[in-house]
């Protein structure tokens, strides 16, 4: 059976078609999982649609990011036990997929791919993909590597992500700095986590808006800002040590710097 762009056929495990075979939720091996919450990442809203309801009627819980951007969804930021990446990209465009995903998130990476050689799967193993699975495939050997790697999830210890004395819980969903909670709001946290993340790299105000808050930059407001100023005044106003700074005319970026 064939994973197609405007169709999903896969098998049951009795091997009849499973699509349409049932419309209520289909018991299977993904429920000695326990509320395995799934982030697939698709370009093409057909496919991820027949995908996500496949998945769902294996008791599975699924979220979906689709679209020209759907590798920068914010949605990245959030704890999930897998994400799936169903790759029509090719050679080094496939790869860049891998590599950006896995600068957002530590949960386990398995690619759905068609045509990249041996040597290209591997050198996406080597950029942080936990798994590749080649199409075509059918239902029971996707859910067989879903719940071997979100086994593995539950046994990851949890992501800690730091500069400096600065610390991120990205499960618990906590900050401090010098052992002192900075008591964030919820999207204070995010824009900190994607700074993080890419500690060291100027984020311009187009790309954090883009992954903090899912939209396109819009020049005509000061937003950026101003949260920037808000998550400053609790990051670096109480320290000697600055880690957030402005580089003029192209954004911010989190770093520590020798003398600051």
């Amino acid at each position: 059976m064939r994973l197609l762009d405007s169709q999903l056929s896969l098998e049951n495990e009795s091997g009849g078609s499973f699509p349409g075979a049932s419309k209520g939720r289909v018991k299977g091996p993904a429920e000695d999982i326990d509320a395995t919450r799934i982030l697939l990442v698709d370009h093409r809203s057909s496919f991820c649609d027949s995908m996500n309801e496949a998945l769902q009627q294996r008791g599975l819980l699924i979220d979906k990011a689709r679209g020209t951007n759907a590798m920068e969804t914010p949605a990245l930021a959030r704890d999930y036990s897998l994400v799936l990446l169903n790759s029509m990209q090719l050679g080094a465009a496939g790869l860049s997929a891998v590599r950006s995903i896995r600068r957002k998130t530590n949960a386990p990476l398995l690619v759905l791919t068609e045509r990249d050689s041996v040597a290209l799967r591997l050198a996406g193993l080597e950029l942080g993909a936990s798994d590749y699975l080649v199409k075509p495939f059918t239902m029971p050997q996707l859910l067989a590597r879903i719940r071997a790697l979100a086994r593995n999830s539950v046994a990851r210890p949890q992501p800690i992500l730091w500069l400096d004395d600065l610390e991120i819980n990205e499960r618990d969903a906590t900050c401090s700095r010098d052992g002192k909670d900075l008591g964030l709001t919820r999207m204070e946290f995010v824009l900190l986590l994607a700074l993080l993340r890419n500690q060291g790299r100027v984020m311009s105000r187009e790309t954090l808006a883009r992954e903090v808050w899912g939209t396109e930059f819009d020049p005509a407001t000061n937003a950026i800002n101003v949260a920037i100023l808000r998550l400053r005044n609790k990051v670096d106003a109480p320290f000697d040590v600055k880690l957030l700074h402005t580089v003029r005319g192209k954004g911010y970026v989190l770093e520590l710097r020798s003398g600051s």
